[in-house]
């Protein structure tokens, strides 16, 4: 396995990922989210596929710990589809770990345990934390999933899960960070807000190593970061209209359609009762005609009778 995370050149960093590049702030964030108290950063080994890139997904961090196989993706907006990305990513990272096994012997071939956190920082509302599920995509539900893949989804934004802000000092700051530069960001320049939001958190001793040591690429990426964000919100924003107006066209276009079959159906029932016409004999009909059960035909001519 790679001892240094392997960078995608063509791929665009974040702050998140530049922080927890680093073992001991990484480990720092493992222990803070298992309750752990493990004190060798050495003890942890970053992995990665020598391409990350694989149909397009590529993994934030992953590295393993203690037989476990540990995928930590940082999210800007919210993404449903994360079990299927992990899903992919880690078939792609198991199939690399057992290389060397043979997976059609008669010994069974030991894994490490998979795990999957998504750290949400967007500025969409989402819950303190949620499981998304693999089976939430299956084009047909069932009681019972043969496969599976569950994805913790931590909402990181300042002021939320307190508990493990308090337990991880650099995701704590990482997140007054990132609120300070939307903050100052609605009332200025992005650039003029992520130069201040930087310069005032390393006087006030917020990630104030890492943003000194590594100020020009920090402000850099952020702009990068807040800018694709609002790219997102737009782009969400005009799905949403768009969906709304085609849900009100598709509402009008329904409901004259089925206006004009309850129309049909009231007619036949009504010309059938002036012309004596029995309720059995109808109710025969209007099942004929429509091609549809008795009860469901006995239920419209009563309706109308």
């Amino acid at each position: 396995m790679a001892e240094k995370l392997h960078v995608v050149r063509n791929q665009k960093d974040t702050v998140f990922r530049m922080l927890f590049r680093e073992k001991k702030k990484l480990l720092e964030l493992y222990n803070a989210l298992n309750d752990s108290a493990y004190n060798s950063p050495e003890d942890l080994t970053i992995c990665t596929l020598e391409n990350a890139i694989y149909m397009n997904f590529k993994n934030d961090i992953s590295f393993l710990l203690d037989s476990e196989m540990n995928l930590y993706e940082h999210q800007g907006s919210y993404n449903p589809n994360m079990p299927l990305r992990d899903l992919v990513y880690i078939a792609k990272q198991l199939e690399k770990y057992t290389r060397d096994e043979t997976i059609y012997s008669s010994t069974l071939v030991k894994i490490p345990v998979p795990r999957f956190v998504v750290f949400y920082n967007g500025t969409d509302g989402q819950p303190e934390r949620q499981i998304l599920r693999l089976s939430d995509a299956f084009e047909k539900e069932t009681a019972e999933p043969e496969l599976e893949l569950k994805v913790l989804m931590l909402n990181i934004n300042f002021g939320h899960n307190k508990e493990l802000m308090d337990r991880c000092r650099t995701l704590r700051e990482y997140s007054q960070y990132v609120d300070r530069v939307r903050k100052y960001a609605k009332r200025m320049q992005i650039e003029e807000a992520v130069e201040r939001a930087v310069t005032e958190c390393t006087r006030e001793g917020i990630l104030a190593d890492f943003l000194s040591s590594q100020r020009a690429e920090v402000i850099a990426v952020s702009i990068f970061e807040y800018n694709e964000e609002e790219e997102m919100r737009k782009i969400r924003a005009s799905e949403y209209k768009n969906g709304k107006e085609d849900g009100i066209a598709q509402g009008i276009k329904q409901g004259i359609e089925q206006g004009i079959e309850q129309g049909i159906e009231q007619g036949m029932v009504e010309t059938c009762k002036e012309l004596g016409v029995s309720f059995e004999q109808t109710v025969a009909r209007l099942k004929l005609r429509l091609g549809i059960s008795e009860q469901e035909a006995q239920e419209k001519v009563r309706h109308y009778w």
